[in-house]
């Protein structure tokens, strides 16, 4: 049986786009429980924080993971940077490959955390902030809520933070 370049052409292709389906797929809810989990050693309400600004992020910057840098600066009154994790499992930022960073210094007075997400190929980036307000409510859905219902209240929460676009070379956490 012969194969004309036509064929090969064809059959490449639809390699390529199952490829390519196949990556952008999301994990289940389950999925990212488990992964966050794993990652963390265990998954409290602040992991799915993360998981949620790192895939706003990836869709607002119209990438893909393994394409951004990340730094994550924790509020004074936060009790951990733990929204970091969740971030580097939605984006695949890493800090062995100095794509993501938890800063020395915190965030402004009044947050919890705030994120700036860049797109290593246009430097066009996002500000997240999380009100501090959400520390409480955070800790409450732990005590409230197993992991799944921790990731679903999440998931679901309003007004869990706030976004804005910064300019190539643009910087600011204030």
């Amino acid at each position: 049986m012969e194969l004309s370049m036509a064929n090969i052409r064809t059959c490449l292709l639809a390699v390529l786009l199952a490829c390519a389906a196949a990556s952008a797929q999301a994990e289940t809810p389950e999925e990212w429980v488990a992964l966050g989990a794993r990652v963390h050693g265990a998954f409290g309400s602040f992991i799915p924080v993360g998981i949620r600004i790192g895939l706003d992020a990836l869709q607002r910057l119209d990438t893909r993971q393994r394409t951004v840098t990340v730094i994550y600066y924790s509020g004074a009154k936060a009790p951990c940077p733990c929204p970091a994790d969740g971030i580097a499992i939605a984006t695949m930022a890493s800090p062995g490959q100095g794509t993501l960073q938890v800063a020395q210094d915190k965030a402004p007075s009044g947050l919890m955390g705030l994120a700036v997400i860049r797109s290593k190929a246009t430097g066009a980036g996002l500000r997240y902030t999380i009100d501090e307000a959400w520390i409480a409510k955070l800790i409450d859905m732990n005590k409230t809520f197993d992991p799944m219902g921790r990731y679903n209240a999440v998931m679901q929460a309003e007004d869990l933070f706030s976004v804005e676009p910064l300019a190539p070379g643009q910087f600011s956490i204030k």
